[in-house]
C-alpha cells in the first residue's frame, strides 16, 4: 500500500494541483492513500523548517510531499514538490494533470478559506473544553485538603467539566502544598487537567472562574478582637482588589470556614463591587449539624430531614428554624411513598428538648471541638457549589449567607443567612415563604454582632460588645466582678501583655479563641475580659517558648 503525505501553504496553487491529482489517484487506485496538511501562509516557513530538521530533509518550497514507510519500519521517504509528484504519477500510474492556472488559483483561495474556518472551529471547540480554573485559599488547612477529591470527582461541576486547581497559601506552607499536588495527581481523575501552587500574593486568582476562601491564618501579632477584625478588613480589601484585577468577570466566590464568615463575605462584596453579586457564604455546615442532631432524636438518617433553615450569623449568633423542616422515610406507624413526609415538630413531642437540649447540643458540638476537622466544611462548600452550578433539589430550601436587602425585616447591608433556592446558575431568596416571622428579640440578637463587626472592621473607633440575652447579662456581670476586684487587676494584665509584645503569644491565644466558636450562640469571647485565666495562659505560652529556645 502506498501512503503519501501532501503538505503546503493553504493558498498555494501548486498544492491545490497536487491535491487534485492525489484525490484522483486515491479514488481510482485501491492501494493508494493520501493524508493532507495545510498551514497558514504566516506559519508555513517555520513549520516546513521544523519538519525538514526533524527528518533531515532539504526542501524550501510549497508543497512538500513524502511517502510514509511505517509498514516497513522506516521513516518517511521525501519525494519532493509538485513536479516530483507529477513525474511519480506519470511513471508509476500513467496519470497526469491538466488543471489550468485559473482553476489552480480558484482552488487555492478556497483552500485558504477552508483552512481559516477549520482553525476557528478548532479554537471554539478548545474553548468549550478549556479547564475551569478553581482557586482554593488557605489550601493547606484540613478543609482545603478534603476539598480536592470532592472537586475533581465530577459531582460538583459536572461529569464533563475539566478543572485546573490552584492551591494558594502562605510561603511557609509551600512544601506541604507540593505534597498535596502529588496526592491530587495520584487520584488519576480524568477531570483534573492540572494542579498548581501559588504563594505569591500578586499572582493570586489569575483567570479564576471559582474562588473558595477558607479561614486565613493570622500572620501578624493581634492584641485585641478589634485588631483582629480590622486585620480581616485589610486582607479582604487585598483579595477583593486582586479578584477584580486577575479573575474572570464571571468569577464565583464562595466563603467558608469557622470564623467570621458573614463579616468576610460582606467585606469582600464591599472591596470587589463588580463581582459582589457572585460572592456568597456557606451555611450548609450548620444546617448539616442540626439535621444530624434531629436525626438521632428521630432515629432516622440526616439525609431524610429537609428544609431546616439557618438564620443569622453563620459562625456566631444564629437561629435554627424548624417550622418548615420535614422528615422523609421515617419509620413509624404511618408510611407512605418516597415523596411522603411529615413535619419534624409534629414528631418531636418534647418541646422542652427542642428549646433546650437541641440548642445546647449544637452549641456543645463546636465548643468541645468535635467538629474542628475539615470534612464537614469541605462537603458543605462542595454541595453549595454543586447547587450553584446545577440547581438545588426542587421544593427544598437551602440556607445561604447573602447580602440583606431588607427581606424578612433584616437590616440592609449585612450578610445574613436566610432561605434560598438555586436554579439556572444563580440563587433567589425565598421571600414568599409563609410562617417565617422572627421576633424582634431574636432578630436583635442575631444582627447586633454582625453590625458591630462590620463597623469595627471598617475602622470605627469603638469597642466590640457581644450581644447578651437578658439571662446572660447577670452571669456576665457576676463573672466580671469575680475576676476584677479593683483596678490593680487591669494594670497587672497590661503589664503581662506588654511583656509579650514581640512574640506571638497573644496572637496564638486570640486565634485559638476564634477557632473554637459556639455554633448556636456566639464566638467564645470570654477569654478576652481582663481575667486571671488570660494572664496565666499568656505566661504559660511564653514559658514554653523560652524553654524550647
Amino acid at each position: 500500500m502506498a501512503k503519501f503525505v501532501i503538505a503546503g501553504k493553504a493558498d498555494c496553487p501548486y498544492y491545490a494541483k497536487a491535491e487534485l491529482l492525489a484525490d484522483y489517484l486515491q479514488k481510482n487506485l485501491p492501494d493508494f492513500q493520501i493524508f493532507k496538511i495545510t498551514q497558514h501562509p504566516d506559519v508555513w516557513e517555520e513549520w516546513l523548517k521544523n519538519v525538514c530538521e526533524k527528518n533531515k530533509w532539504s526542501h524550501k518550497n510549497s508543497p512538500i510531499i513524502w511517502r510514509e514507510l511505517l509498514d516497513r519500519g522506516g521513516k518517511g521517504l521525501l519525494l519532493g514538490g509538485y513536479n516530483e509528484f507529477l513525474e511519480h504519477a506519470q511513471l508509476y500510474y500513467g496519470v497526469t494533470s491538466s488543471m489550468t492556472t485559473e482553476m489552480m488559483m480558484i482552488i487555492a483561495q478556497e483552500n485558504l478559506e477552508a483552512h481559516t474556518e477549520n482553525v476557528l472551529q478548532k479554537e471554539s471547540i478548545e474553548d468549550l473544553v478549556s479547564p475551569l480554573q478553581v482557586w482554593i485559599t488557605s489550601a493547606s488547612t484540613p478543609a482545603g485538603c478534603n476539598l480536592i477529591p470532592i472537586l475533581v470527582s465530577g459531582d460538583v461541576f459536572g461529569r464533563h467539566t475539566v478543572i485546573s486547581l490552584t492551591l494558594f497559601d502562605q510561603q511557609q506552607a509551600e512544601e506541604y502544598l507540593r505534597h498535596l499536588v502529588t496526592e491530587a495527581q495520584d487520584l488519576v481523575s480524568p477531570l483534573l487537567r492540572s494542579v498548581a501552587v501559588c504563594t505569591r500574593v500578586e499572582e493570586a486568582f489569575h483567570q479564576a472562574h471559582v474562588v473558595i476562601l477558607l479561614d486565613d491564618r493570622t500572620a501578624q501579632e493581634v492584641h485585641s478582637l478589634e485588631d483582629y477584625l480590622r486585620g480581616r478588613a485589610s486582607l479582604c480589601r487585598l483579595y477583593g482588589q486582586l479578584m477584580e484585577k486577575n479573575a474572570q468577570e464571571s468569577v464565583r466566590v464562595i466563603v467558608g470556614g469557622k470564623t467570621f464568615v458573614n463579616l468576610r463575605t460582606v467585606l469582600l462584596k464591599r472591596f470587589a463591587p463588580s463581582i459582589a453579586h457572585n460572592i456568597i457564604a456557606v451555611a450548609l455546615g450548620v444546617e448539616g449539624q442540626a439535621k444530624a442532631v434531629l436525626a438521632r432524636k428521630l432515629k432516622t438518617a440526616p439525609s431524610c430531614i429537609k428544609n431546616v433553615i439557618i438564620w443569622g450569623n453563620i459562625t456566631g449568633n444564629h437561629y435554627v428554624d424548624l417550622r418548615k423542616a420535614r422528615v422523609y422515610k421515617q419509620e413509624s406507624a404511618i408510611w407512605g411513598p418516597p415523596q411522603y413526609s411529615r413535619p419534624v415538630l409534629d414528631l418531636i413531642f418534647d418541646r422542652e428538648w427542642v428549646k433546650n437540649e437541641f440548642v445546647t447540643t449544637l452549641k456543645t458540638l463546636t465548643a468541645t471541638g468535635k467538629h474542628v476537622g475539615g470534612i464537614l466544611a469541605a462537603h458543605s462548600i462542595g454541595t453549595t457549589l454543586k447547587y450553584w452550578y446545577h440547581g438545588s433539589p426542587p421544593g427544598e430550601t437551602v440556607s445561604l449567607g447573602v447580602l440583606s436587602e431588607g427581606q424578612f425585616g433584616i437590616p440592609e447591608g449585612i450578610v445574613f443567612s436566610m432561605p434560598v433556592k438555586f436554579e439556572n446558575g444563580t440563587w433567589a431568596v425565598l421571600t414568599d415563604l409563609e410562617d417565617t416571622e422572627i421576633s424582634k428579640e431574636i432578630m436583635t440578637e442575631m444582627t447586633s454582632d454582625l453590625i458591630q463587626e462590620k463597623l469595627v472592621a471598617l475602622g470605627e473607633p469603638m469597642t466590640f460588645q457581644p450581644h447578651l440575652s437578658e439571662t446572660e447579662v447577670p452571669e456576665r456581670d457576676e463573672e466580671i466582678l469575680s475576676i476584677t476586684e479593683d483596678d490593680k487587676e487591669e494594670r497587672r494584665l497590661s503589664d503581662a501583655c506588654s511583656q509579650c509584645i514581640g512574640d506571638t503569644a497573644v496572637s496564638d491565644l486570640i486565634h485559638e479563641s476564634f477557632t473554637h466558636t459556639t455554633t448556636s450562640c456566639r464566638p467564645d469571647f470570654t477569654k478576652f475580659p481582663l481575667n486571671q485565666v488570660f494572664i496565666e495562659d499568656l505566661r504559660d505560652r511564653r514559658g514554653n517558648k523560652n524553654d524550647r529556645s
